[in-house]
């Protein structure tokens, strides 16, 4: 039996609250693991993206399944960073795919330090991450440090394989999409690195090689394509305070998000026509002079109702989040019988998803 839900106010304060500690931990045992002494542009760049202000979701989901199943989540810090140091890696090579300008409201390393550091610094965090897993086996031990590493090979393939589909799509100018095809490219690319992974790492952690890890999966995939769709939405229509990133910077992709398999099912064909134009350009072709059609696809977008109908999708996957987290924490010790943050820590699970759709709202 799960506690009663909070006021939507209050759980969206409990879900910052528990972010931010989590994060601060997290981040701080990160930078202590970082040499001191660096060659030029490396090291010193691997500390930039962690020390940069953000929500430190998959190491505070890492720590908080751990504590929601009676788990220490002191014993699970090291995969939390682990975590974050992977998915610092991939944001560094993603910016250098996209040709990203932003990231958490600053220029990304590409922009600001050029592709070749940008690629070696990435590189160096994927190591610094591997170093973490080794160091499991000697806090864990080797069986679970061993379960830790298969986890980790599954998500990065996952993750790879996702990040493929997405580039392929833009190469190829696919056109022909349907949902079907973006959620499970979401599956691969965020719901594995950004969800399942830290939720199976956390509970591993709690219940030992032998533990079922994947019973959080159905949350996880449900809550990370919304989580994807909610961040489509707000390169869209978002404000730059609330996200961080370029707005617009998926048109000027030609990224196939939700919202643009909606627009290429809705459209007119001559509207279709021009649209696929524009899509078949690499950003460096398009330059400059694609603003306008930017902004005719945005108008377009918002004239067939594609955002908000991805909103409703959006809310949708956190309902089916929601329902399949109560599942599984009713199987959990209740709150009573755990410690004040193992009670606090499925609090904040349960009230996460309706926080992941609320973001710039």
């Amino acid at each position: 039996m799960t506690a009663a839900a909070p006021p939507l106010t209050d759980r969206a304060q409990l879900v910052e609250r528990v972010l931010a500690r989590y994060g601060e931990r997290t981040v701080a045992a990160l930078l202590r693991h970082i040499p001191e002494q660096s060659p030029p542009y490396l090291y010193e760049l691997a500390a930039d993206y962690p020390a940069r202000p953000g929500k430190g979701l998959r190491a505070a989901l890492c720590l908080a399944a751990c504590a929601a199943v009676g788990g220490r989540p002191e014993r699970a810090l090291n995969p939390a960073v682990t975590a974050e140091l992977f998915h610092n890696a991939f944001l560094i090579h993603d910016d250098i795919q996209d040709g990203s300008e932003l990231r958490r409201g600053t220029p990304t390393l590409p922009a600001a330090y050029g592709v070749e550091v940008a690629l070696n610094v990435a590189h160096a965090t994927h190591l610094l991450g591997h170093q973490r897993l080794m160091a499991n086996r000697r806090e864990l031990g080797d069986e679970l440090a061993w379960r830790l590493f298969e986890e980790t090979e599954l998500m990065c393939r996952q993750t790879l394989e996702g990040q493929a589909l997405e580039i392929a799509w833009i190469r190829d100018n696919a056109c022909a999409l349907v949902s079907a095809d973006y959620y499970r490219m979401c599956l691969k690319k965020t719901s594995w690195y950004t969800f399942l992974y830290p939720c199976r790492s956390g509970l591993l952690v709690a219940e030992g090689a032998a533990s079922d890890a994947a019973r959080l999966d159905r949350f996880g995939w449900y809550l990370g394509a919304a989580y994807q769709i909610q961040d489509d939405v707000l390169n869209l229509v978002g404000s730059q305070a609330d996200y961080g990133k370029e707005i617009a910077g998926d048109l000027w992709e030609g990224k196939r998000t939700l919202i643009l398999i909606h627009l290429l099912e809705r459209c007119t064909p001559a509207e279709r026509a021009r649209a696929e134009r524009y899509l078949r350009g690499t950003r460096a072709q398009r330059g400059p002079d694609a603003a306008e059609d930017v902004r005719w696809l945005l108008d377009r977008m918002t004239a067939y109702g594609c955002v908000e109908s991805a909103r409703e999708a959006a809310a949708g996957l956190v309902a089916a989040a929601e329902r399949e987290l109560a599942r599984v924490l009713a199987a959990a010790p209740p709150p009573a019988g755990l410690s004040e943050e193992g009670a606090e820590a499925q609090e904040f699970l349960l009230a996460l998803p309706g926080f992941v759709v609320s973001r710039g709202r």
